[in-house]
């Protein structure tokens, strides 16, 4: 594979990797809110997110590999070492920071049932690390970062998740397990009602 090939790789796979995990993060923070449809079930959301997910990262490990065997960069397996790397220390070791916490992401989704819910829950709160971890890496090592193109990028994929908290931040119950102890009660209070 010629250098040129394998340095056009890892940008699109970069671009491509920021554009889904985003579409991850603001799923996640939508689903936190129950938004659905009648036509749109529950369980489907969270196959979408789910699958979106795993395609970030299959695009993500496209971009690490061909970032890593790039005859131009030299990165070698050290850029996997967060902050191991002589090329561009800091912004590639944010950028393995962000895949680390990822892979901590997808492998406790893998195994939710055995692990339980509250665990589950405490590392998936990660993702809300890992993005814009991954943002300032692609910002910060990105050649093409100052291109129009990749600029707009940015902005579609901040301002798109930062529209998506704001909404939750405004939209959410202050409590978040009240709606979980409200349908406790009542399931409660109809079964002593027996």
């Amino acid at each position: 594979m010629s250098s040129q090939l394998l340095w056009y790789t890892t940008r699109g796979a970069g671009a491509v990797s920021l554009v889904l995990l985003s579409a991850v993060v603001i799923l996640g923070l939508l689903a936190r809110l129950r938004f659905e449809s009648r036509g749109w079930p529950r369980f489907l959301s969270a196959a979408v997110h789910g699958d979106l997910a795993l395609m970030t990262l299959v695009f993500l490990v496209l971009h690490i590999v061909t970032a890593v065997v790039d005859p131009f960069t030299h990165l070698g397996l050290a850029a996997l070492v967060p902050f191991g790397s002589y090329y561009r220390t800091l912004w590639l070791g944010l950028g393995a920071i962000a895949f680390e916490l990822l892979i901590a992401i997808v492998a406790t989704s893998l195994v939710r049932r055995h692990i339980g819910a509250r665990v589950w829950r405490a590392i998936h709160w990660l993702a809300y690390a890992s993005w814009p971890v991954a943002v300032l890496h692609g910002i910060g090592t990105g050649t093409d970062n100052t291109a129009l193109w990749m600029v707009v990028i940015d902005i579609v994929c901040v301002g798109a998740v930062g529209g998506a908290l704001l909404w939750r931040m405004i939209a959410a119950p202050a409590d978040p397990l009240a709606d979980e102890r409200r349908v406790a009660a009542e399931r409660a209070s109809f079964g002593a009602g027996r």
